[in-house]
């Protein structure tokens, strides 16, 4: 076997056009023709603005600016996300929060310029895919283009002569490109085959997978919910507005999407690493609860974990932070229960130091029997390090050695104004403050089971032994996830075939020569630079050449090659007739 190495002479303008039809179509990108300028008009104008909309580097451009447009979303307090960050920014940032209202970055995702991006890029990739996608079926309707006249002008080529007959290398060829899965047929002297079509698909699932996930995003947007809730041990939730702590949607979704079910906390657990450089880091983390579907479900028991959410419908129930709530209990100057309930406080720190208050509003008469509002500032620790340790903060996240603080007021906490209060502040504008014996603020640390009794004969406050735990759930609805992950799947999968995966030609040319011994001329060629397509040929080849092995050259019969050496790798010598 020798491979065609003589020089040739300059290549004429038909030898030119014949070698371009031949590597041509090896891409589905739309032709790009140059704008005719002097025939523009409003059609014209119109056409030229299509085709840059849908050009490749329009597409890339407009995602290079969907993700700047989503910086600022990051950095910047959101509206939809935290109303009282967005509040606190305005309050120290005064202009800025001017420019920010007229450029729409409290609410990124929902602004004019975003969207306008957002849109422009999707029709830029449907205007992409469209035509790509017919131009790639007619492809894969149509055959590979025949053999251009000097296949050793191609990167990558070999030639030999064999004894065998011109037919019985054509069909030796093309049983053996069918069998790598090439798509063959004879045209004139030559078999002509091509693979690796599956490359063009992955470009296409790719962008098409773009415009699925960019479809589900917007849909998850506008249709989705989100709340949290504060559930204590022994106490339930109902998905409606009004059971909600905090609640926000998108701009479609409206409270009959809500999925119908209800579920009650029967117990939270909790274990924490004793010892080591983990120590207090959560081992279990599950919420206990029992739950139905619908108006009228049965009830059943699931056990909802961190990272492991309850799936009810379209909605998900994730369990997102813990804390303990005492159970305070309070009496007037009589003796009488005025309140008696478990109290959630909020968690400062990793070992649930916690803080809140206690608001008596209905039913306590002090001791001259007038009607006041009590208020207790609560400050919790679940494990006391004692008072050697100087300081008021848990040393662990376990109810080890619980102690609770308490500070006391009363008066007026104008929950009767209309005005919403949060229930873990006080408003102390209207409130006097309980005075110890040494006229300062009365004051004092409780153990479980302890009681503290109000100056003057107002009354008690007594800290329960039972301490109940709480759990925040967030109730997540956002339909279109399952399409965005399935898009996000399909576009590694398309752009890993469109990156890896090479379309290539080959031809296998067989004709007779003067001296009556037939020369057989292999060529391949590939969409880009690759060291594939000479290696696969030389295979390809060497199959070929024990189907037809080589005959001795008219100069040196004894010149015959080696069938066991590869081919390409022998010294080159031109084959008498390859330049036919």
């Amino acid at each position: 076997m020798s491979k065609t190495t003589a020089s040739d002479p300059a290549p004429s303008a038909a030898e030119d056009r014949e070698l371009g039809a031949a590597g041509s179509q090896l891409s589905t990108a739309p032709k790009e023709d140059a704008p005719n300028l002097p025939a523009l008009g409003v059609i014209g104008w119109i056409r030229w603005f299509w085709r840059q909309l849908t050009s490749m580097r329009v597409a890339l451009l407009l995602l290079l600016l969907l993700s700047l447009g989503a910086i600022p979303g990051s950095l910047i307090p959101q509206s939809g996300q935290d109303e009282t960050k967005v509040a606190d920014f305005r309050k120290a940032h005064p202009a800025l929060s001017d420019v920010y209202d007229k450029l729409g970055m409290f609410h990124v995702y929902s602004s004019v310029w975003f969207s306008a991006i957002y849109i422009l890029l999707f029709v830029s990739l449907i205007g992409c895919i469209v035509p790509r996608t017919w131009q790639f079926v007619g492809q894969l309707r149509g055959l590979p283009p025949g053999a251009p006249r000097r296949l050793n002008r191609l990167p990558a080529h070999t030639t030999w002569r064999t004894t065998a007959e011109p037919e019985q290398v054509h069909r030796a060829a093309l049983a053996l490109l069918k069998k790598r899965r090439f798509r063959t047929h004879l045209t004139g002297d030559a078999v002509a085959a091509e693979k690796g079509y599956l490359r063009e698909t992955g470009n296409l699932v790719f962008h098409i997978a773009l415009i699925v996930m960019l479809t589900a995003f917007a849909w998850g947007q506008l249709y989705k919910s989100e709340g949290n809730k504060l559930v204590v041990e022994g106490n339930g939730f109902s998905n409606t507005l009004t059971q909600y702590d905090d609640f926000k949607s998108g701009n479609l979704f409206t409270s009959d999407d809500l999925v119908p079910f209800s579920f009650n906390l029967k117990k939270f657990t909790g274990t924490y690493e004793r010892t080591g450089p983990n120590k207090g880091t959560p081992r279990v983390y599950q919420a206990d609860i029992t739950y139905s579907a619908g108006a009228y479900g049965k009830d059943e028991n699931d056990t909802v974990e961190v990272n492991h959410p309850l799936e009810i419908g379209d909605s998900k129930v994730y369990l997102v932070s813990h804390g303990y709530a005492p159970v305070i209990t309070v009496r007037d100057a009589k003796g009488k229960v005025v309140f008696d309930d478990a109290v959630p406080l909020l968690p400062l720190d990793a070992n649930v130091t916690s803080s809140g208050v206690v608001k008596v509003l209905d039913g306590y008469r002090n001791a001259q029997g007038k009607k006041e509002q009590l208020g207790f500032n609560a400050f919790f620790v679940p494990t006391f390090g004692g008072s050697a340790s100087g300081t008021m903060l848990s040393q662990f996240p376990a109810l080890d050695s619980p102690l609770l603080a308490l500070s006391a007021y009363h008066g007026d906490l104008g929950a009767d104004s209309g005005i919403p209060q949060s229930v873990y502040q006080m408003d102390r504008t209207n409130m006097k403050e309980f005075k110890d014996s040494k006229g300062k603020l009365f004051k004092k640390l409780l153990k479980p089971g302890e009681t503290m009794k109000l100056p003057n004969g107002a009354g008690s406050v007594t800290f329960g032994k039972d301490i109940r735990e709480w759990a925040g759930f967030q109730v997540v609805q956002q339909p279109g996830s399952g399409w965005a992950l399935a898009g996000a799947l399909a576009a590694i999968g398309g752009l890993a075939a469109s990156l890896f995966i090479q379309r290539r030609r080959v031809w296998v040319r067989a004709v007779r020569d003067a001296d009556g011994v037939t020369v057989v001329e292999m060529a391949g060629l590939g969409r880009s630079e690759s060291a594939k397509v000479p290696e696969e040929l030389g295979h390809l080849a060497g199959d070929l050449y024990e189907q037809a092995p080589g005959a001795p050259g008219p100069d040196d019969p004894a010149d015959s090659p080696d069938p066991d050496q590869e081919p390409g790798t022998e010294t080159p010598v031109p084959a008498e007739g390859a330049e036919k």
